[in-house]
């Protein structure tokens, strides 16, 4: 898996100490909670297995601070160090270490088997940890997007055969049921239904998954207006749109980069996500 460039000393300085105070603008789009001790404890209360997974952790409070670790590597561009250490965390370790993942294998060609083995791996943890927190909304959400992710690396021939898409779905849907304000939620929402309008058209797409013009409008809209400053939202939003169609699209599809491409990032996916907003769409 070749991973994008990056700069990880400057990144770190978007990261680091101030993690913390940055933390609502880093994660506006996918609501990740702050990952302290108090919320662990919460949740160990809540999910016997949750508390039973924490025994290798020396207590909340270190894992708390591993978390903290692993998503300050992941905001500094340092991806493959975010999925190692992420990996030995746990359930809550899934979310940042399948992040990272997500991140790497879009920057990978086409048929790269590591991306695939990566993929792999990251839609086993993610399966585990929705086992062990049924009611967190990042664990769906982000077995959703490796699960998505992965297909797109395979036919889409094996992918419906293998039953992908009603799994995306179904954890998205659950996902925007636990956290109606997840914007990265609505915005793969949205691309669920374009890509499956585009790959067997309008009137297949509808009577086979319920995918309609109207409802990736609707998801587009709806991650647009809470996450209006997510340069991946305005990308994904006019990606989706030319999916549905790309002739009448075209025009606000450029107009959703260049407003992507004149944003500040806060972290280092953010800047690799504007550099590509800058190339425009393919």
């Amino acid at each position: 898996m070749k991973e994008p460039a990056n700069k990880p000393r400057a990144a770190r300085a978007l990261a680091g100490a101030t993690l913390r105070s940055r933390w609502e603008r880093l994660h506006r789009g996918d609501c990740e909670p702050w990952p302290d001790a108090e919320r662990i404890e919460r949740l160990a209360r809540k999910h016997r297995a949750f508390a039973a997974s924490l025994e290798p952790y020396a207590g909340a409070e270190a894992l708390a601070r591993g978390l903290q670790s692993a998503w300050d590597e992941f905001h500094a561009g340092e991806f493959r160090a975010a999925i190692e250490h992420g990996e030995r965390l746990g359930p809550l370790g899934a979310s940042v270490a399948n992040k990272a993942a997500a991140v790497c294998t879009l920057y990978s060609p086409p048929g790269a088997s590591e991306a695939l083995a990566t993929l792999a791996a990251a839609v086993a943890r993610a399966e585990a940890a929705v086992e062990t927190l049924p009611d967190y909304p990042n664990a769906h959400y982000l077995l959703a997007l490796v699960l998505g992710r992965y297909s797109q690396r395979i036919s889409i021939l094996k992918a419906l055969a293998e039953g992908l898409a009603g799994r995306v779905r179904s954890h998205l849907e659950r996902t925007l049921k636990l956290e109606p304000r997840h914007a990265e939620a609505h915005l793969a929402f949205g691309l669920y239904h374009a890509e499956i309008i585009g790959k067997l058209g309008g009137l297949a797409a509808a009577l086979t998954y319920g995918a309609s013009r109207d409802a990736a409008l609707e998801h587009f809209a709806r991650a647009t207006r809470l996450a209006p400053d997510a340069p991946i939202v305005l990308m994904e939003h006019a990606n989706g749109l030319l999916l549905l169609d790309a002739q009448r699209n075209r025009e606000e599809a450029c107009t959703l980069y260049r407003e992507a491409a004149a944003l500040a990032p806060a972290d280092a996916m953010e800047r690799l996500d504007i550099e590509r907003a800058r190339r425009g769409p393919g």
